[in-house]
């Protein structure tokens, strides 16, 4: 039977739906403050960046949104409530605004659901996982998971996968040892469940190998619909073993997620391990010195830790330590 196993964090929240023992989709939600899929909020356009079809509206927090279209008779400087399509999307050099519309007249404003909210609005059960319980999320892969998705490396010498951040699209490239008739179906089968796990969504482009035939191709894209839920779009595999995917976008994937900031990723990590280190009580937390240093600014994380454990937290920088190195003790 399908379970979410559900954490609630220092930092975040990690969810993994579990079939068949199997980690099949992971998900995590930072407390970044943003403004959530689903909400309703109030702001003010602020800018028009074509008329009637795209603006900005700053929201009462501050944050800015990408509104479209622009009903007509919007002008500048209007009070404005806005439902939210997608999150902001952590990108290099220049993130993603959020993305909305108008909301429909007679909204109201109302916060966007929770990770957990989410969760329970799947029907399928969710299971808490408390720290000082087994660590059923490391029972079923989820470090293994987040060092691939931080990589962009999956599979084996048969069949790998490298998966590639861009900003029009996420592209998968398909390679291993195998024969092209057996690595097509094979590539195609990972980068389906690949897809899952990590929540990758928006437009993505799978990179196969070149087969022999239409055949062999058919074969190849029957996999990523037997392995890829509903709903998606796919195109047809082409001559040059290439398909194109479109999933609906409402949020940052693993891999973006994961990526935005290495510092912070590193130190969330090492927040999880201590709070299951040992039999709770005082601890020292041994890590990189950009770790210590956000953890020192995030003080309300550490206070939690010790809450949580029953006892006082030591932050010591080791100089030469890499990031995914802090240790426990």
């Amino acid at each position: 039977m399908a379970e979410w196993l559900y954490e609630e964090g220092i930092g975040e929240a990690r969810a993994a739906l579990v079939e068949k023992g199997r980690l099949v989709e992971a998900l995590i939600e930072r407390e970044t403050g943003g403004v959530r899929a689903g909400a309703v909020a109030q702001g003010r356009l602020t800018q028009t960046l074509i008329p009637k079809k795209r603006g900005v509206v700053r929201l009462i927090s501050q944050e800015e949104v990408l509104i479209e279209p622009l009903p007509p008779r919007t002008s500048e400087g209007s009070t404005v409530l806005v439902e939210i399509l997608r999150e902001a999307i952590p990108e290099e050099g220049r993130p993603k605004r959020a993305k909305g519309r108008i909301a429909q007249p007679g909204s109201k404003p109302h916060a966007g659901p929770s990770l957990l909210q989410r969760l329970r609005a799947t029907g399928t059960p969710v299971v808490p996982c408390p720290a000082h319980e087994e660590d059923r999320l490391e029972a079923v892969g989820w470090t293994e998971l987040m060092e691939e998705a931080i990589s962009g490396d999956v599979g084996t010498e048969a069949a790998a996968l490298r998966l590639y951040v861009t900003p029009a699209m996420l592209l998968i490239d398909v390679d291993g040892s195998l024969p092209p008739a057996q690595l097509g179906p094979k590539g195609a089968k990972i980068a389906a469940q690949t897809i899952r796990r990590m929540g990758l969504s928006g437009s993505i482009g799978i990179d196969l190998p070149t087969m022999n035939n239409k055949d062999e191709r058919m074969i190849a894209a029957a996999q990523i619909d037997k392995y890829l839920p509903l709903p998606f779009e796919r195109t047809a595999v082409n001559g040059f073993g290439f398909l194109q995917i479109i999933r609906k976008r409402e949020r940052a994937n693993l891999i973006e997620l994961l990526r935005a900031d290495p510092v912070e990723t590193a130190a969330l990590a090492l927040l999880r391990r201590a709070e299951r280190h040992g039999n709770g009580g005082p601890a020292t937390l041994t890590a990189a010195p950009a770790i210590i240093d956000l953890l020192y600014r995030k003080s309300d994380w550490i206070e939690q830790l010790a809450k949580r454990r029953g006892g006082a937290i030591t932050l010591t920088a080791g100089a030469t330590l890499a990031l995914g190195a802090g240790h426990v003790a």
